[in-house]
């Protein structure tokens, strides 16, 4: 079977080029609690996931792993939330508690992402943390990026809880697994203004040897 010649890259002033640009700096975050139904359909859902696998990753040791939430099991997560929450807090009210486990209920597809850290002995254990880090980091914004070329509104979120032993032990989570994030989906109910991007100079630099350093 032969195998296609891989795509050349887009010129950034073609069609594609320009659309990915688009894509790229028109993304943007919306809150759980604006995101509505619909979320996507299986096969969107199956082209978001997809898209991880496209991310850079060392050695293949595939370092996240997704959790998906159904709806019809959000109870269970919100009862989490509030046992998390009365852990750090025992004279939370019952209004507190109920607030803690509302926050289940939002976002039409809920995925928890995971950062596989590399138990002793494992296949790719001496990949450190960091570089699993950007692999995972790189693999959600994938995510995002599909979500939104689908017209699907999305957003990482995070919290005390995620760190909880009743979340751990709800969804099963392995000792060397570390819960970084929910990665929430749905139809854009109120769009967010896009934020002023920094600037460049805010974050790039080009390295010059000082003076009377000789060159090589």
């Amino acid at each position: 079977m032969s195998v296609p010649e891989p795509a050349m890259p887009a010129r950034a002033d073609s069609a594609a080029g320009q659309w990915a640009q688009t894509l790229i700096q028109g993304r943007r975050s919306t809150s759980p609690r604006r995101l509505g139904a619909p979320g996507p359909d299986a096969a969107q859902q199956q082209l978001i996931l997809a898209a991880a696998a496209a991310a850079p990753d060392h050695g293949r040791i595939l370092p996240w792993r997704l959790i998906e939430v159904p709806l019809d099991q959000r109870a269970h997560l919100g009862a989490a939330f509030a046992e998390a929450l009365l852990e750090r807090d025992p004279q939370a009210s019952a209004e507190q508690l109920a607030q803690a486990a509302e926050k289940a209920q939002r976002a039409p597809w809920l995925l928890l992402a995971l950062l596989r850290l590399g138990a002793a002995g494992s296949a790719g254990a001496e990949i450190p943390e960091h570089e699993r880090l950007l692999a995972t980091g790189a693999a959600l914004q994938n995510m995002l990026l599909q979500a939104s070329a689908l017209g699907i509104g999305s957003s990482l979120t995070s919290g005390q809880a995620l760190q909880s032993g009743p979340l751990r032990r709800l969804l099963g989570l392995a000792a060397d697994e570390r819960a970084l994030c929910f990665v929430n989906f749905g139809h854009v109910e109120q769009a967010r203004a896009l934020r002023e991007r920094p600037a460049l100079a805010d974050y790039f630099s080009r390295w010059a040897p000082e003076p009377g350093v000789e060159s090589l």
